[in-house]
């Protein structure tokens, strides 16, 4: 029977020493936390977006690294063995609106409660409290672990699934990075990703709490739009009839987005994250009325104006926004509050109809690790096999979840990569000769 060690309790690490159970291993899991599952305890609010119920194929197109990479583990382990899992274990699941799915119950702790007992079920032991400080190795080969500095452990195997940086309170301190550059692993440079962004503009903030649904964002990186704009200028003086092909915006989406203190989150927003690259700055586009072309609303509007030609044009924006976006838009627009609508010109109109198509909001940066959903980074993934999880470097090492440069836009879609990469990994540990 060989004798596993998995570092870390969370969705990988859970999954992975199940998995390895079931395949005949002795496996003792470590975390440093009192309990299980810290991090999936706040996913989802609480709730935990336990995975996607999209069909596998398309389920790579919402990666953002580690797309192929992944093929192995997920097309092994996808959405419906997930689901499979929890069902059988007594935690029924529902699926929402985006194919998210969550628990019944809407508690992320009957997830954990699930995944603790399946282990309990099949004698794994759970030591709290007891934090990895090292992996020892002869020669290439995996021979033990030191625990808390002190106790030293022979083991067949080792699965690192510590995590990454996001969520520093949940136990993520990259100790799984020191792991691996220790055994020769390269890791690339980590950032916060699926995290709120910070705005420049005042008004934004003044908007703190409104959450806006069905609308949609183009996010740009200002060095090329004003690129773009020069281009278009020599163009326009040359009266050239040959235009530049105009660059791809770095993100494009629709859905959800909430206005907070600092900025800008909800899922539309976070996603757009995962494609901010640090030390770039990007122009944030906010189209307010996205099923309107710009001549459909103009029409809209002349309807409004000329039911209410006496109202006063804060009273005609309150039929068209939410209350709290009414002074923002007057601002922006520059058009009197009490200006009378039958007063209101065309050019005045336009600007409405411009406005409200195109909010502009210049993006200064993220909130950081602190309030990062994933981290974007982590170990190379040349110098893992993607059909075992294990080391190319160092046998008997194996990684599993956010440790690892792989990561996906927001609903269910990391979770179902500790998942699959967790369970590949436990596999694979307890079957595999050394």
């Amino acid at each position: 029977m060989k004798n596993i060690a998995v570092i870390g309790a969370g969705a990988a690490g859970m999954m992975a020493a199940i998995t390895a159970a079931d395949n005949g291993a002795k496996v003792t899991v470590y975390e440093k936390n009192e309990k299980a599952g810290k991090k999936i305890y706040i996913t989802g609010k609480g709730r935990c977006n336990v995975t996607t119920n999209v069909d596998t194929n398309d389920f790579f197109g919402n990666v953002r690294r580690g797309e192929k990479f992944l093929y192995s583990a997920v097309y092994g382990y996808d959405h419906t063995s997930v689901m499979e899992f929890f069902e059988k274990n007594g935690c029924a699941l529902k699926v929402e609106r985006g194919e998210r799915v969550f628990p019944v119950s809407d508690h992320s702790s009957d997830i954990i409660k699930t995944l603790v007992f399946a282990m309990q079920k099949r004698h794994i032991r759970v030591k709290y409290g007891s934090e990895v400080t090292s992996i020892g190795f002869d020669e290439d080969k995996v021979c033990s672990i030191t625990v808390n500095d002190k106790d030293v452990i022979n083991v067949d195997a080792v699965i690192v699934c510590t995590g990454g940086l996001s969520y520093e309170s949940t136990g993520c301190s990259g100790d799984g990075y020191r792991f691996a550059k220790k055994a020769g692993h390269k890791v690339e440079k980590c950032y916060p990703s699926l995290v709120p962004l910070t705005i420049k503009e005042n008004w934004c903030m003044s908007l703190q709490g409104l959450s806006l649904k069905n609308v949609a964002v183009k996010m740009e990186e200002e060095a090329l739009v004003k690129s773009e704009e020069t281009s278009n200028a020599e163009i326009s003086s040359e009266k050239s009839s040959k235009k530049k092909k105009k660059k791809k915006p770095a993100y494009e989406g629709f859905g959800e987005m909430l206005f907070t203190h600092f900025g800008i989150s909800g899922p539309l927003i976070l996603t757009a994250s995962t494609f901010y690259e640090e030390g770039k700055k990007y122009i944030l586009h906010l189209d307010l009325k996205p099923a309107l072309s710009k001549e459909q609303l103009d029409k809209r509007i002349i309807r409004d104006f000329e039911k209410g030609n006496r109202k006063e044009y804060q009273s005609i924006l309150r039929g068209l926004f939410p209350a709290k976006l009414v002074p923002v838009m007057i601002e922006l627009t520059g058009i009197s509050a009490d200006k009378k609508v039958s007063e209101i010109s065309q050019k005045d109109r336009q600007r409405l109809v411009d406005t409200t198509k195109d909010m502009v909001m210049h993006v200064t940066g993220t909130r950081g690790f602190k309030e990062a959903i994933v981290t974007r980074g982590g170990i190379n993934l040349k110098e893992i096999n993607p059909s075992t999880m294990e080391s190319r470097i160092k046998k008997g090492l194996y990684f599993a979840g956010e440790v690892m440069d792989v990561d996906a836009v927001t609903g269910g879609y990391n979770l179902q990569i500790a998942w699959s990469t967790g369970h590949l990994a436990g596999e694979s540990a307890a079957g595999n000769e050394y």
